[in-house]
């Protein structure tokens, strides 16, 4: 199957999905990423080699392709939505994409929130563009630093309830790949530390019966 990871920024596909790349390309699978704002202005402790960082985060996966637009970050809400889906769209008929990941719509970072709307809006090109194939799965994500910041009370929160077993040497990946982004990683108990990125994938596998898993909140899926 052929899967396209829809993400704000470069880090978020490896913050919320490299164990899985990784899993899904092992298993035959082909995996594309598509980042709204691939560049890191208004982000603190981010490398000046962002770009290339992520090639080698992407080569570390397993990544087969990717696209990158350039929309304005932290300011994504300022782009006019159907921009938005039209770049998912075409990233979506170019890679033949069967399967969408992409951010939680209840994240606090805005640029995750626009993220999903626009991608939840482009799963539905088989019904605007006839003759291209519906899509068989969408998944959310979760991003530590962001998905559990969800404070609004009336916001419908993540709710994990797809689990991919990721084992220790998918952590392993993950923690690798997160490596090469100079600037992420933080000193522990950030949420973006080893330590607690290690903790997330123990916490997950043991609500799924193992030892390390990623979780996504399944949203819609087709046989």
């Amino acid at each position: 199957m052929k899967y396209l990871i829809v993400v704000a920024h470069p880090d978020d596909e490896v913050l919320g999905a490299g164990a899985t790349i990784r899993k899904l390309v092992d298993q035959g699978d082909e995996v594309a990423v598509a980042t709204m704002a691939n560049h890191a202005a208004a982000r603190a402790n981010i490398s000046d080699t962002l770009a290339s960082d992520q090639e080698e985060a992407f080569k570390i996966m397993g990544v087969s392709k990717s696209y990158a637009a350039n929309f304005p970050n932290i300011k994504m809400n300022t782009v006019p939505h159907l921009d938005l889906v039209k770049f998912i769209e075409g990233c979506i008929e170019d890679f033949g994409a069967e399967a969408i990941i992409t951010h939680h719509p209840s994240d606090t970072n805005n640029d995750h929130v626009q993220t999903s709307y626009a991608a939840q809006a482009a799963s539905r090109i088989a019904q605007r563009k006839p003759g291209v194939p519906a899509l068989k799965l969408v998944l959310f994500m979760e991003i530590m630093s962001s998905t559990e910041w969800s404070f609004e009370p009336a916001s419908n929160k993540f709710n994990a309830n797809y689990f991919v077993e990721i084992r220790k040497d998918g952590l392993n990946v993950k923690i690798d790949a997160l490596n090469k982004y100079k600037g992420v990683m933080r000193p522990y108990p950030h949420p973006r530390s080893k330590e607690v990125i290690e903790g997330l994938a123990a916490y997950r596998g043991g609500q799924s019966g193992c030892n390390y898993a990623e979780a996504f909140e399944c949203v819609f899926v087709r046989n």
